[in-house]
């Protein structure tokens, strides 16, 4: 379908990672593996976090927050992906089209905004240790999180509704391996400039503010480490966040490159390969690397082990 408006259309066509028909089983052996690792990584995560009495603390529920969000997103996508490399008629269905899209900037936004929660739960504990249990109470973590998953899908919303509100009469092929506002903007025969006022207020409003938080938040750690004077209390100090930091570098690090970057410096090749490594990559690594580089969970991992050996 070549031509038409927003009613006429019907489906998308997605033109995928890669044309090249050699690398098709390849690509799908990989990114299935990777689902599976995301799958497994972060549904366990929830899991021992959920049956681990001594996990049931703020960080943690933050974690298990971050756990389901990685593992919805990814979902959104991979299925999609998946398919794409198997079957030549890459179709989407216009509906199927704006779901995807609505899941997707939603858990992307509430993972931004939980880094950023993660971040205030951090500086409560290292700066306000005496306080930090009144302060990050059961009531205020739910708020805190309440808050990150109304701002996404109201943000998700409003981006979704204007997107779709465009008429598509140039073409129904998306250059991309999913729907994504940006290229569905580029095959619009609409005026996109409100479009793209809201893209960059979102992204101003979710990530920066939230890279914000997260680097004030650290400025404040930071500066309390060091007056802490025996070596081991900073090693430890340190070592509680370093995982959130790494998760912070890679996610912020990716997006800020992908929307922020000068416009002369655009490649399609480039966008769809950082695409991928903050839609499929990041969701798998996050679990891994809080689960090897943190102490508590993987005493709770040992433990689980142990039990369910005994119990066999």
């Amino acid at each position: 379908m070549e031509e038409g408006n927003h009613s006429g259309v019907t489906e998308f066509i997605l033109s995928g990672l890669t044309d090249r028909p050699e690398l098709q089983v390849p690509l799908f052996v990989l990114f299935l593996l990777i689902y599976v690792i995301t799958l497994v990584g972060n549904g366990g995560m929830i899991l021992l976090i959920t049956i681990d009495p001594r996990l049931h603390t703020p960080m943690y529920f933050f974690l298990r927050n971050l756990s389901f969000c990685d593992l919805c997103y990814s979902t959104v996508i991979a299925p999609t992906m998946l398919q794409n490399f198997l079957i030549s008629k890459r179709s989407i269905s216009y509906t199927a089209c704006t779901v995807q899209i609505f899941l997707f900037v939603s858990f992307s936004d509430i993972e931004c905004l939980l880094l950023a929660a993660m971040a205030y739960d951090r500086y409560v504990a290292i700066c306000n240790p005496l306080l930090y249990r009144v302060i990050m109470s059961r009531g205020r973590c739910n708020q805190l999180v309440a808050a990150c998953y109304a701002g996404g899908l109201v943000d998700a919303m409003i981006l979704t509704c204007f997107t779709f509100q465009l008429s598509f009469c140039r073409s129904n092929v998306i250059d991309y391996f999913c729907c994504d506002i940006p290229p569905l903007l580029a095959l619009s025969c609409s005026d996109t400039h409100i479009n793209e006022i809201l893209m960059f207020a979102s992204m101003c409003y979710i990530v920066v503010s939230s890279f914000v938080i997260i680097l004030l938040s650290y400025v404040c750690i930071i500066t309390a480490i060091l007056r802490v004077r025996s070596a081991e209390g900073r090693r430890k100090a340190f070592s509680t966040c370093a995982c959130h930091l790494i998760t912070v570098v890679m996610l912020h690090g990716t997006i800020l490159f992908i929307y922020f970057r000068p416009t002369s410096s655009y490649s399609l090749t480039t966008d769809k390969v950082a695409s991928v490594f903050y839609t499929a990559v990041i969701p798998m690594l996050n679990p891994l690397i809080y689960s090897l580089r943190n102490t508590e969970v993987k005493h709770a991992l040992n433990k689980a082990r142990n039990k369910l050996h005994s119990n066999l």
